[in-house]
């Protein structure tokens, strides 16, 4: 593996709960770990954050290449120029077209033409084990499109919508992965992995707008006389405050629709779902705790906290 594709993989360490904890068989780690090298590089790609783009480019085959002078991530409310974009968008149909291989080699090992990425080829082996279709790996590409040129969301509907692409899908293959996948089960999963999303909005309010985007629906912004002026202060007034408050209250309805799926399951795979679940729950109490200010500083789960909850969830089943 390479260097750009280790320092993608670094990043799991960052996240609210251990993406392939220890207490895994070796297969399930690996296999969750390359669905987390793949989301990661196509979130990377899609957010400008790849550590070589140009390299990145190269290996995929993507003739372009990126603008001598890139937007700058840290000039607030920043949106990549059109050069910037257009750039982002051939990563990601590179991207796409490493999907088809990993496919094409999964079905015929001996013939196809090989993944150029070493995180895409790590897809191969969990495809042919596991029997994964390309939708949901399809759907993660998409939402980084969107990024591309839907920076404000109208409605908390619209916002959801999108979640179907950016979240939802990780949530199915995991299930897949372990052989748990049902209609119910998916249904249950998919209101948990929106709700975390939704959850990593609120926690990346002022990160989010140095990339130009506002994933806080319009409308709600309307409600509360919120401007995005006010998002891009050193702190929270009351207004922003009273907002990141209701859509906290919307985030736990979703992680409390979709926390049943932990009572469906047993073992192991228990414990990574209420683990996963209880990481939403905690990243919520710390933005409560930090009185529903999230752009003083990011909120961030209290682990005792974190583990007190998994345990409790992990019991219940909820």
């Amino acid at each position: 593996m390479n260097r750009s594709a280790g320092q993608t993989l670094e990043k799991a360490g960052a996240e609210n709960f251990p993406v392939a904890p220890f207490f895994l068989p070796a297969a399930w780690r690996d296999d969750l770990m390359a669905v987390y090298g793949f989301a990661r590089l196509v979130d990377d790609a899609g957010d400008g954050d790849l550590a070589d783009p140009a390299a990145t480019a190269a290996l995929l085959g993507v003739e372009q290449r990126p603008p001598v002078t890139p937007s700058d991530p840290a000039t607030p409310s920043a949106r990549p120029g059109p050069e910037e974009v257009a750039f982002r968008l051939a990563l990601l149909d590179g991207l796409e077209h490493d999907l088809d291989r990993v496919f094409e080699s999964a079905l015929h090992p001996g013939g196809a033409d090989r993944p150029r990425h070493p995180l895409m080829s790590a897809l191969v082996p969990l495809v042919d084990r596991h029997g994964l279709t390309p939708e949901p790996f399809r759907r993660l590409i998409e939402a980084n499109r969107v990024d591309q040129t839907t920076t404000r969301y109208a409605t908390y509907d619209d916002l959801i919508r999108y979640c179907t692409l950016s979240a939802d899908p990780v949530g199915r293959l995991v299930l897949a992965i372990a052989g748990a996948a049902t209609p119910e089960r998916i249904a249950l999963s998919d209101a948990v992995c929106s709700g975390l999303q939704v959850v990593e909005h609120l926690q990346d309010v002022a990160e989010d707008l140095a990339r130009g985007r506002i994933y806080l629906p319009t409308e709600d912004l309307e409600r509360f006389g919120v401007t995005e002026e006010e998002l891009s202060a050193p702190t929270a007034t009351g207004a922003v405050r009273e907002l990141i408050a209701f859509e906290v209250e919307r985030a736990r309805t979703l992680l409390d629709r979709g926390a049943p799926l932990v009572g469906t399951v047993r073992g192991r795979l228990r414990l990574l779902l209420a683990g996963f679940t209880a990481g939403g729950y905690a990243a919520l109490a710390a933005i409560e705790d930090a009185g529903y200010d999230v752009l003083a500083q990011q909120a961030k789960p209290d682990k005792r906290r974190l583990a007190a909850k998994a345990a409790a969830i992990f019991a219940k089943g909820r």
